[in-house]
């Protein structure tokens, strides 16, 4: 793992009702981006004590990666899925490695 990689915490809440369908969505897309150009690392965790809280631990080789995930079509079809399903919007956090 570089240095130089672009690291990205994404957190997604799913409404308390939904917190099956949200997951199964997830789950979904993380094969697929695994095998995308420039996927270094893509990991799929649930809060243990609020099973609504969902959280991406990524690194990408560079911002055009990153960009190019967000235009693929299992990413695409997947936020048309989820987004009724969330109780907020994903935040999404994007960080450089300092050590």
């Amino acid at each position: 793992m570089s240095q130089h990689t672009i690291r990205a915490v994404v957190q997604v809440v799913a409404c308390t009702d939904k917190i099956p369908e949200v997951h199964a969505i997830l789950q979904g897309i993380v094969a697929p981006t695994r095998q995308e150009p420039g996927c270094l690392n893509y990991q799929l965790l649930q809060h243990r004590s609020n099973p609504a809280v969902f959280l991406f631990i990524e690194e990408w080789s560079d911002e055009q990666a990153i960009d190019a995930h967000f235009g693929t079509p299992h990413i695409r079809e997947a936020l048309v899925k989820v987004t009724p399903l969330l109780a907020q919007a994903p935040d999404i956090q994007h960080y450089t490695l300092l050590a």
